[in-house]
């Protein structure tokens, strides 16, 4: 099947799909049409607890702050969200029970990617322990996973059913070919720089290479707060157009994953809404049933999450 581009996007004189109906199938959206929304990148932590937090830090004047599930759906529920995947930011073992002991309070929360380092010699007890919990989806780690005890915890990963979280190392593709039943997520559009212009093709070729791989997802985030080279970040989709038609091009429809990064998109200082606007009308301008991946089917073929409500 011919993929769609971004011309309709760039170039509206010479689009066959106008901007009336980019703008109707933002409606159908609204109104519920699209059956979910899943936010498959937000952190949770409250830095007044107890104990603390390791991140972030006090001098932060952004983040730190409480940022609890009740805070994000304040936000994210008039946009139509209808669960989240979080990602633990905290390095602390015991924070990912502490996010657990949130979903069991909360089926908004339908999975957690936990942080564990594969290098800890207690990895495999820790990821035994938490993996009985149905909400526990998969791990994000910070290290090359291709090294020798990041293929160990690959292995374990796989003997779990549970998927890795990562950024875009040049282990990936390695780990990819080696593991082809471990579901990878590369975060944050693998680290690929917006400046509204074409990407540099030698920071897609590692992307490239990756995606080259089926199981290999791409999590469409941080496109604001992390990836734009221009703060305030803009809002008008066609600055990000050539960097989201290039992971369209390699990734396609069935492998890319909405998440918002909140509250870090917070830094972009541009509102939930409009970081969800951003990619709404990027998708919903190829159709109803990309929009439908994008938003949630992707990410429950990559990640497993459970539906807790319905």
């Amino acid at each position: 099947m011919r993929r769609k581009t971004g011309v309709c996007l760039r170039s509206r004189t010479r689009c066959n799909r106008p901007l009336r109906m980019v703008n109707e199938l933002r409606g159908i959206l609204k109104k519920g049409a699209i059956s979910m929304i899943i936010d498959t990148h937000t952190h949770f932590y409250d830095p007044f607890r107890a104990q603390g937090v390791p991140w972030p830090e006090k001098d932060d004047e952004i983040l730190y702050r409480r940022a609890l599930p009740e805070d994000y759906k304040a936000l994210a529920v008039p946009e139509g969200v209808t669960g989240t995947v979080m990602v633990e930011c905290s390095p602390w073992v015991e924070d990912n029970q502490w996010v657990l002991d949130l979903a069991a309070a909360d089926p908004f929360i339908v999975g957690l990617v936990g942080h564990l380092e594969p290098d800890d010699p207690e990895f495999a007890a820790h990821l035994e322990r938490f993996a009985a919990d149905p909400v526990f989806v998969g791990i994000r780690a910070r290290v090359d996973v291709a090294e020798s005890h990041g293929l160990a915890a690959a292995e374990m990963l796989v003997a779990h059913d549970l998927e890795l979280d990562t950024g875009l190392h040049e282990g990936v593709p390695a780990l990819a070919a080696r593991f082809p039943e471990l579901r990878i997520v590369v975060n944050h559009i693998g680290g690929i720089p917006i400046d509204g212009g074409p990407p540099d093709p030698a920071q897609l070729e590692l992307m490239r290479q990756a995606a080259a791989h089926p199981q290999v997802y791409c999590k469409v985030s941080g496109l604001m707060d992390l990836r734009s080279q221009v703060k305030p970040a803009p809002t008008d989709v066609d600055f990000y157009v050539p960097v989201l038609d290039a992971l369209w091009d390699m990734f396609g429809e069935d492998r890319l994953i909405y998440g918002s990064d909140w509250p870090v998109s917070d830094r972009s200082g541009r509102e939930y809404a409009d970081i969800q606007r951003l990619v709404m009308t990027y998708f919903t301008a190829r159709g109803e049933e990309a929009t439908e991946k994008y938003f949630w089917r992707n990410a429950k073929a990559a990640y497993k999450w459970i539906d807790r409500v319905g």
